[in-house]
C-alpha cells in the first residue's frame, strides 16, 4: 500500500456556486482531518467555455451526454492525478459512471425545489398566457410545459447569477427557473422559506416563489454535493467518507437507482424526489416521453433503496 498523501487536491468547477460548494466541502474536510492540507484546483469545464448554445447542442458537438460537459474535464484530471476529490452538483452526474471512478460520499442535501423568479409577485399563476421562460433544463421544461401549455419555455445558459441578472436587466424573459439550493447557497434567498413570493437579494424587482416538490418534481440529487475519487484510491476514500451525510446519501441512491433502472441519466426529462420518515424511503417521480405528452407517475415506500427504486419504476403508470 503506498504511503498516505499528505496534501489532497479538490477539483471544482469555476463559477459562483461551484465554488461555495467547494469551500463547503473543504472546511468540512479540515475540520475531520486537521492532519491533512487540502488544496483546490479550479477546472474550466466545456460547458464553462460555452455558453452561446444550448446544453444540447454543446454535449452533441462533444459527442458526450447532456452535461456530461460539467464533468468531463474534471474526471480527466482525477485519472491523471491533477485533483484527488472531485466536487459536483449530483444533479449534473450520469446516472453510471465510469469503472475507473466512484461517486463516494454527499454532504447534507439543500433545499431540494425549483423557485420561480418572476418580475411581479404571484408565482407560476400570475404569468400571463405567452410568459416567457428561460431555463436550460429538459425536466424543467417539460414540466413547464405540462402544467402550463401556454408558456413560451426558452434557452437560458449562464451561471445563476448572470441567469437572475438575464432576467432582471433584459427584456428576452418574463421567467426564469432556478434551483434553490443554488439561489440560497449564493445567498440570493434564505434557507428558510416564507409563505408566497419573497424579494431576491440585490435585486429588488425580481420576485421568487419556491415551487412545492409535490407540484414541481425536482430533479434526482437535486440541492446534494456528490463527492467523485478514483476508484480504489484508498485514502480519498476514506476522507470523502468521512463527511458523508448518511440521510442525503440515501435518499440520493434511492433517486438515482430509479434513475438507472429507466436507463436514463441527467439529461432525461424525469422529476424524482424522495422524504425520509424515521428509517422509512417515501420516493415519488414523475416521467416525462420524448414525445412529449403525459407523464407516467409513480410512489413508492420501504427502508431499503434500491428495493423502493425497483417498487417505484413498476408502479409507473
Amino acid at each position: 500500500m503506498s504511503a498516505a498523501r499528505k496534501e489532497i487536491i479538490i477539483g471544482t468547477r469555476g463559477s459562483d456556486l461551484a465554488l461555495v460548494q467547494a469551500t463547503t466541502t473543504e472546511t468540512l474536510l479540515g475540520a475531520a482531518f486537521p492532519e491533512t492540507t487540502f488544496l483546490r484546483n479550479v477546472i474550466k469545464t466545456t460547458g464553462d467555455r460555452r455558453t452561446d448554445v444550448s446544453l444540447a447542442e454543446v454535449a452533441k458537438s462533444e459527442g458526450t451526454f447532456d452535461k456530461g460537459v460539467f464533468i468531463k474535464e474534471l474526471e480527466e484530471a482525477l485519472a491523471d492525478g491533477s485533483i484527488d476529490i472531485a466536487v459536483h452538483s449530483l444533479k449534473d452526474l450520469p446516472t453510471v459512471v465510469e469503472s475507473e471512478f466512484a461517486i463516494v460520499a454527499t454532504l447534507e442535501r439543500a433545499p431540494v425545489r425549483d423557485v420561480l423568479l418572476t418580475k411581479s409577485c404571484g408565482g407560476l399563476n400570475a404569468l400571463g398566457e405567452g410568459a416567457r421562460v428561460g431555463t436550460s433544463s429538459v425536466r424543467r421544461a417539460k414540466q413547464m410545459e405540462f402544467l402550463r401549455p401556454d408558456l413560451k419555455i426558452l434557452d437560458l445558459r449562464g451561471n445563476v447569477p448572470t441567469r437572475v441578472r438575464k432576467l432582471a436587466e433584459t427584456g428576452d424573459y418574463d421567467a426564469v427557473l432556478l434551483a434553490e439550493a443554488g439561489l440560497v447557497r449564493l445567498g440570493f434567498i434564505p434557507e428558510s422559506a416564507p409563505e408566497g413570493d419573497e424579494v431576491v437579494n440585490g435585486f429588488p424587482d425580481v420576485f421568487a416563489y419556491r415551487l412545492p416538490e409535490d407540484e414541481f418534481y425536482p430533479a434526482a440529487g437535486q440541492g446534494a454535493i456528490g463527492l467523485e475519487i478514483r476508484a480504489g484510491d484508498v485514502q480519498s476514500l476514506a476522507l470523502a467518507k468521512g463527511i458523508n451525510h448518511p440521510q442525503t446519501w440515501t435518499k440520493i441512491t434511492a433517486e438515482r437507482e430509479f434513475l438507472r433502472l429507466l436507463d436514463g441519466g441527467c439529461h432525461t426529462p424525469v422529476g424524482v424526489y424522495s422524504y425520509l420518515d424515521g428509517e422509512v424511503i417515501k420516493l415519488f417521480a414523475r416521467v416525462f416521453p420524448d414525445e412529449g405528452g403525459t407523464p407516467k407517475t409513480g410512489q413508492a415506500t420501504g427502508t431499503d433503496p434500491i428495493a423502493v427504486a425497483l417498487e417505484l419504476f413498476n408502479s409507473l403508470k
